[in-house]
């Protein structure tokens, strides 16, 4: 029963789970971090998009059984190796779709209605446009940018456009660097062809996707750096509210702009990762490459300071 139970948790991929902490871009962003009820709704929010991801993620390898047991690793998930029965993960899937929906609706009418599509999302793309490509990569797009979404029904509060537009060019980043990942892994193997593992893949030459990562690495970038000059000044700090105005030495501050060597420094070293064929499962390189990793921590430290101590 133990090894049924964390064949479960392990094909409902809790790892992937760090996806939805784009929900908390919201309040991070706005101020509201460590105001109570905007947080406790957006943990709320939190768990619903990973029960509801995690039923699409079962959904989706009952779906995959046959190509997953021809892929180098997919084989060895809990429903393509056999070690949950197909009758269990649609029981699965199915609780853990209401579960999901169940619990939005606690959030709000708005969140409910975002949940609700990002389970049709989620559902169409496993089932028709993970087939067809370019929309494959704006689906998966799409799905980030409703994250974000959801994160603003669920408090109430509301991102700027420029951040907006780099979440966009964030996930049409991710998206296409999997799939340049997934192609540079399979041409490792010998005797495997693209179409056997992902039907989408055989539609894509290795130029194309390179043409593509570039554009949106470099949009990534952009978007970013016009993020941080523009971010009014629309909250004080906590050295501000001590007397202590930083903006005194450094006139029209625009101290977010401190955070960009570590957005640079993240994209190049994720296309480094990606053209080695380590991109495929972005949740799991941000986990397991240490620079990455020490990158992101850094940013996340940087900015809460900038925002929550010095105030932009």
């Amino acid at each position: 029963m133990g090894q049924l139970g964390f064949a479960i948790l392990k094909a409902a991929r809790p790892r992937q789970w760090l996806k939805n902490l784009a929900l908390f871009a919201t309040i991070l962003f706005t101020g509201h971090l460590f105001e109570y009820t905007p947080l406790a709704q957006s943990i709320i929010a939190f768990f619903v998009f990973c029960l509801l991801a995690s039923s699409n993620y079962i959904f989706n390898d009952i779906l995959d059984i046959k190509r997953d047991r021809k892929h180098p690793f997919k084989k060895f998930r809990p429903i393509a190796s056999g070690k949950i029965p197909i009758s269990l993960a649609w029981a699965c899937s199915f609780l853990l779709l209401i579960g999901g929906l169940g619990l939005s609706i606690s959030v709000g009418p708005s969140f409910f209605i975002m949940a609700a599509l990002f389970s049709i999302l989620e559902y169409t793309y496993s089932l028709f446009f993970k087939h067809i490509s370019v929309i494959d990569i704006l689906v998966i797009t799409s799905a980030y940018i409703l994250r974000v979404y959801a994160g603003e029904a669920a408090t109430g509060y509301h991102i700027s456009i420029w951040l907006a537009l780099a979440v966009v060019s964030l996930a049409l980043f991710l998206a296409i660097g999997k799939r340049r990942a997934e192609l540079t892994l399979i041409q490792g193997y010998e005797g495997m062809i693209p179409r056997d593992t992902r039907e989408s893949l055989s539609n894509y030459s290795e130029r194309l996707l390179d043409t593509y990562t570039a554009m949106f690495a470099n949009s990534t970038f952009i978007s970013y750096v016009m993020f941080t000059f523009l971010m009014q000044a629309s909250q004080k700090g906590f050295l501000y509210e001590n007397k202590i105005e930083l903006n005194e030495f450094v006139p029209d501050r625009k101290w977010m702009m401190v955070t960009i060597p570590f957005v640079l420094y993240g994209i190049m070293r994720y296309m480094q990762l990606i053209y080695e064929g380590k991109g495929e499962s972005p949740e799991q390189v941000v986990t397991s490459d240490i620079p990455l990793l020490i990158t992101i921590v850094l940013w996340t430290i940087t900015s809460l300071f900038v925002l929550y101590i010095i105030g932009v």
